[in-house]
């Protein structure tokens, strides 16, 4: 039922890789990773056995100059030998913006689209991404999960321009045109999502509490309704398979993401928190 691999996890960030990790197996998943600093590793580790915890990467304040080179290779090494095993890497989640470990992150981007492995990115990945689209330019199996200000950001060095909440589904075509066909789900009162062909709108109510986190269970969600939508689409006898299998895991991801912080709502009110969204996850 899928295997899923979190690419993020830091010395000050290791709820987010932990939530969207986690939130996959909830889902059906049959086993997730997480790829994490050696300083967040431990810590992740103590959230749940049920994680692979990888401690491979490395933040420049540990990393001599004259090494950079050396264990680069090593971090991409290692994860070649997990990458055929993956049916989708979520890149972002608590990851930094550490430059050697961004630097990282956009090799196994790179060896992820030559494996042809679906990537979701959000968070930091999104900062790297921003700054360098080349690394999922073309790549019809990249999804971009921005919120207000990482798609103004998005939108400001594609397009040129600011952000059009008026004609916001055109513009958001555009966007995800310009980019090369990538699937972008913008994360508002209404998740809107495009891959540059159609527009579709999730706009089932959630949750008026916003706590943190809640975008990390949207990306483990997203990640596994991804995977099978994939499997899905090549069975020439069911209707869907005309479908993008990025719109299908997004729209899937979204609507269940908002039906479980309703559900957790419903019972915890205001003192609502992330692990209460994640324990509805299997609710009916």
């Amino acid at each position: 039922m899928g295997n899923i691999a979190v690419i993020g996890g830091c010395r000050e960030y290791t709820g987010a890789p932990y939530f969207a990790a986690i939130s996959a197996l909830k889902i059906g998943a049959d086993l997730s990773h997480v790829f994490c600093t050696r300083d967040a590793a431990s810590v992740i580790k103590s959230y749940s056995p049920e994680l692979i915890v990888h401690p491979i990467l490395e933040e420049s304040y540990s990393v001599r100059d004259e090494d950079k080179s050396f264990i680069l290779e090593n971090v991409l090494g290692e994860v070649d030998k997990w990458m055929e095993r993956f049916d989708c890497l979520v890149i972002g989640p608590g990851l930094g913006r550490d430059p050697f470990l961004l630097d990282c992150v956009s090799k196994i981007i790179k060896h992820a689209r030559q494996s042809n492995v679906p990537i979701v990115i959000d968070g930091d990945g999104l900062f790297l991404i921003t700054n360098w689209l080349d690394l999922v330019s073309g790549y019809h199996l990249a999804v971009l999960t921005p919120n207000v200000n990482e798609y103004k950001r998005l939108v400001q060095k594609v397009l040129s321009c600011e952000v059009n909440d008026e004609d916001a589904r055109e513009q958001l075509l555009s966007l995800a045109k310009r980019i090369g066909g990538v699937t972008i789900l913008r994360k508002g009162k209404a998740d809107l999502i495009s891959d540059g062909e159609t527009v579709e709108s999730v706009s089932i109510y959630g949750s008026p509490r916003r706590c943190g986190g809640q975008g990390d269970i949207l990306f483990g969600s997203v990640a596994i309704f991804l995977s099978w939508a994939r499997q899905i689409v090549t069975d020439e006898n069911l209707s869907i398979s005309s479908r993008n299998p990025t719109m299908l895991g997004c729209i899937a991801g979204s609507t269940l993401m908002r039906k479980a912080a309703s559900l957790a709502f419903e019972n915890k009110k205001r003192s609502t928190l992330t692990t209460d969204i994640i324990e509805c996850l299997g609710r009916r």
